[in-house]
């Protein structure tokens, strides 16, 4: 059959359904709010986002390697996860059962094509870090080392080195004595900049640099290219698309998820839809010529354009269908 090894093998509802279902998973819409508008039961919708994030998993891995990009923004997004723990509970952990515990989204994009590069879920530590990162240096090229720019969360410093160094030998200054030991430095040409904001009574009040790898003027250099400056808007903008389009990680929402798997399957979907589906207003091209529509309304200027279009991945807005089969 021609739709083995897809999303609609087996099922017994049309392609469209399905179709229209994770699309609305993906705009921002709770399982059951999903259930409702389609009649359909909630776990039933729920199953089928199990089964398109394991798919939609293999699909962005399968295009996102081999890539060369000159900056990479990382960055962390606070979540809320309920915190419902199975087995036996006593008393006092009864009560706190269905108390919410933090829980950290983090992403790594590229600035210039918009393409988020990775999502995860995990907690702030050192090893999430290093998980992200190692996400990171298998997407890229084996000769690509791009500039990085994030926040003042330490962690990343140890992680973008380990990822991005190599192994140098000291010069010997003395005829005598052992050899000096082989230490590990970062690649030729790494440039790591953070930006550290102070805040006071959840105000900005000042913003800093740190040059962490590199010089500043190599960091300049390479963010004049785009006629920027150092920051990290653009990771921390995908933020707010990222909580409009992940109901599970809204703000004051109702649709919170009781572990990391829930949301993990629901950033999948959106890594996904965000790079090849939904075109991005500041990747549009002009067309060379106007495309008349039907009727009297104004002749389109402008061809849409997702942020794996710009990373030249695909030539075309590839449809939600497209993705699962």
């Amino acid at each position: 059959m021609e739709t083995h090894g897809t999303l609609f093998h087996g099922k017994r509802v049309s392609v469209d359904l399905i179709v229209h279902v994770i699309g609305c998973l993906a705009e921002g819409l709770g399982i059951r709010g999903t259930a409702r508008v389609f009649e359909v039961d909630p776990n039933t919708v729920l199953h089928w986002l199990v089964e398109a994030a394991d798919q939609l998993q293999a699909f962005s891995r399968y295009f996102l390697c081999e890539l060369h990009v000159r900056q990479i923004q990382v960055d962390e997004l606070y979540a809320v996860l309920s915190a419902v723990k199975g087995g036996e509970l006593s008393e006092d952990e009864a009560i706190r059962r269905l108390a919410r515990s933090p829980h950290w989204i983090w992403t790594a994009m590229d600035p210039e094509t918009k393409l988020l590069l990775v999502i995860d879920v995990g907690s702030r530590t050192l090893a999430m870090a290093q998980r992200v990162l190692h996400q990171v240096a298998r997407c890229l090229a084996p000769d690509c080392v791009p500039l990085f720019l994030s926040d003042a969360f330490k962690a990343y410093l140890p992680a973008i080195l380990t990822h991005f160094g190599c192994w140098v030998h000291p010069e010997r200054h003395h005829a005598k004595g052992p050899a000096p030991k082989p230490r590990w430095r970062p690649l030729p040409g790494l440039l790591y900049t953070q930006v550290i904001k102070t805040m006071r009574r959840r105000r900005l009040v000042r913003v800093t640099h740190w040059v962490v790898f590199g010089t500043r003027e190599a960091v300049e250099q390479v963010l004049a290219a785009c006629g920027w400056q150092i920051q990290t808007a653009f990771v921390e903008r995908l933020n707010l698309t990222i909580r409009q389009h992940i109901a599970a990680i809204g703000r004051r929402v109702t649709t919170v998820c009781k572990g990391e798997d829930g949301v993990r399957q629901q950033v999948v979907l959106f890594q996904t839809y965000y790079n090849f589906v939904l075109p991005h207003a500041s990747l549009r091209q002009a067309r060379p010529q106007p495309l008349r529509t039907n009727g009297n309304g104004s002749a389109t200027l402008w061809r849409p354009c997702t942020p794996a279009m710009a990373a030249g991945l695909t030539d075309h807005v590839i449809g939600k269908a497209s993705c699962f089969q």
